[in-house]
């Protein structure tokens, strides 16, 4: 806001000589646009801005200069270039990097152990993981393979394979029942894997291991499935819930939509 001598006083940290006021300036006129306010006047950016109308005029028509916003003489909104801003840190994130927050908000959120995981061999191999809760007999850290045919995982990469690439993956792996409830057949894992691409989401119940469930979404790079992420559940916890169906909908929407996130980090990325 400004006093009453005309001068800015919006809050800025208490920095040193090495603080550049006018940069941080011109990054509040950036981020004063959002999904409410996409189009504004200048009147509403120094509003928001706390920025007297001078001062945001010459940050909103340096801006336009720059190609970061447009105008068209009365109103401001942004324009793509001001994606270029976050291309550089987006650029130098590694997969795991980026799914990791994706994954603690999902955990965060269901309460539930998420993890992400790529397709190597015949196995899946865990790279990005946050943990609720211990589920498995076996302990899940970055670095766990299980066989792929055996995880929701590993089932949603190989629905995405090319034909030539799972039929040699099947060639490959020795597929057989891990629990009682497992399936254990080319057959049936090829109808599965077809129900899996058709839905985009896959649900695997117990088994991997009895009483563990777990609900898998795929990540695209591009046209591309890169990886696959998924949210692990306790099978006696959905089975007390009131609609059973309804909950493991609910937690597919979730997980379809953090792979989704994902995948648009990573198309940003290039």
């Amino acid at each position: 806001m400004t006093n009453a001598a005309g001068t800015d006083t919006q809050s800025a940290p208490q920095a040193s000589d090495q603080y550049v006021q006018s940069l941080a300036r011109g990054l509040a006129v950036i981020r004063a646009f959002d999904a409410e306010r996409p189009v504004m006047t200048l009147s509403e950016v120094a509003g928001q801005t706390g920025l007297t109308r001078a001062t945001a005029r010459r940050f909103l028509h340096t801006l336009v200069e720059l190609g970061y916003v447009r105008t068209d003489g009365k109103t401001f909104a942004l324009t793509a270039k001001v994606l270029q801003l976050g291309y550089a840190y987006l650029s130098g994130l590694s997969l795991p990097q980026l799914a990791q927050p994706h994954l603690e908000e999902l955990s965060l959120k269901l309460g539930e152990s998420t993890s992400a995981a790529v397709l190597d061999g015949t196995d899946i191999a865990y790279i990005a993981r946050v943990t609720t809760r211990r589920i498995m007999t076996i302990g899940i850290t970055v670095g766990t393979r299980f066989p792929a045919y055996a995880t929701s995982m590993g089932r949603v990469l190989l629905a995405h394979l090319p034909p030539a690439d799972l039929k040699a993956y099947l060639a490959a792996a020795d597929i057989k029942p891990l629990t009682p409830r497992a399936l254990g057949t080319v057959p049936e894992l090829l109808k599965v894997l077809d129900a899996v691409r058709s839905q985009g989401w896959c649900l695997l119940d117990q088994e991997l291991e009895l009483g563990l469930m777990s609900i898998a979404a795929p990540v695209y790079d591009g046209p591309k499935v890169v990886a696959a992420v998924n949210v692990s559940l306790q099978a006696q916890t959905v089975e007390a819930k009131p609609d059973r169906e309804a909950y493991l909908a609910s937690v597919a929407q979730e997980i379809v939509a953090t792979a989704r996130h994902i995948s648009a980090d990573l198309t940003a990325r290039g």
